[in-house]
């Protein structure tokens, strides 16, 4: 790819930034806010997303829109990653679980903020290709694995924050075993038409409050017998 291609596409990732930054003024209502965070904000302008899409697709890696990857699945509009990732609120030093790696394009947002991402996947094709180029852009802090994202990793627990991108139609308890005390986990939760966008906190004595948000829609969660 030619320096000119680099800066045109640089250029479209600020664009779509700047997109998404009217959105969440437009949504600062629903959000009790009317800004993201500095620090997703510069994640998001970093993490190159046009490696994270199909290669036919690449012409579309920054219009603010989801794009399909495979399997059935598609990379989230951009103004939903970067809220979602604004409301785990992360810490440089937070271990982060992510469940539902995609071609890990949330993956590389997650690993640009926390200290360690561990990441699960269920379709081990989208796995594999995702691990490819996570590793290609020089995210060496996430983890990924094959397997069922309700059951969560817990050899890798607990979790200071836990991001999900398939939408169950309950909290997965296994996932909130998961989560710290003082951690917080964002899902979009219900069936269909019905789903919305909830943050889930747990208080250091494990009491679980939890938040709705905007209505959404994602792919359901899958899980396996």
């Amino acid at each position: 790819m030619s320096d000119t291609d680099e800066l045109d596409l640089e250029s479209r990732r600020r664009a779509m930034v700047m997109i998404v930054a009217v959105y969440a003024r437009l949504c600062a209502e629903e959000l009790g806010k009317e800004r993201l965070s500095d620090r997703v904000m510069q994640a998001m302008t970093t993490v190159p997303r046009h490696r994270f899409v199909p290669a036919e697709l690449q012409e579309w890696a920054y219009e603010d829109m989801p794009l399909p990857i495979g399997q059935g699945k598609t990379i989230s509009q951009p103004f939903m990653v970067a809220l979602m990732t604004d409301l785990l609120a992360i810490k440089e030093p937070d271990k982060v679980l992510e469940i539902g790696t995609g071609l890990g394009y949330q993956s590389a947002i997650l690993a640009e903020l926390a200290k360690h991402v561990f990441t699960v996947e269920i379709m081990e094709e989208l796995a594999r290709e995702a691990e490819r180029r996570l590793r290609s852009t020089g995210y060496d802090n996430v983890q990924l694995r094959i397997g069922d994202g309700s059951r969560g990793w817990i050899e890798r627990g607990p979790f200071d924050k836990i991001m999900v991108s398939a939408a169950p139609q309950r909290i997965p308890q296994r996932l909130l075993g998961q989560l710290k005390p003082g951690g917080k986990m964002v899902l979009p939760l219900g069936a269909g038409e019905e789903q919305k966008l909830v943050v889930v906190e747990k208080g250091e004595d494990d009491h679980v409050r939890t938040r709705e948000l905007i209505a959404v829609r994602f792919s359901p969660l899958i899980a396996s017998n």
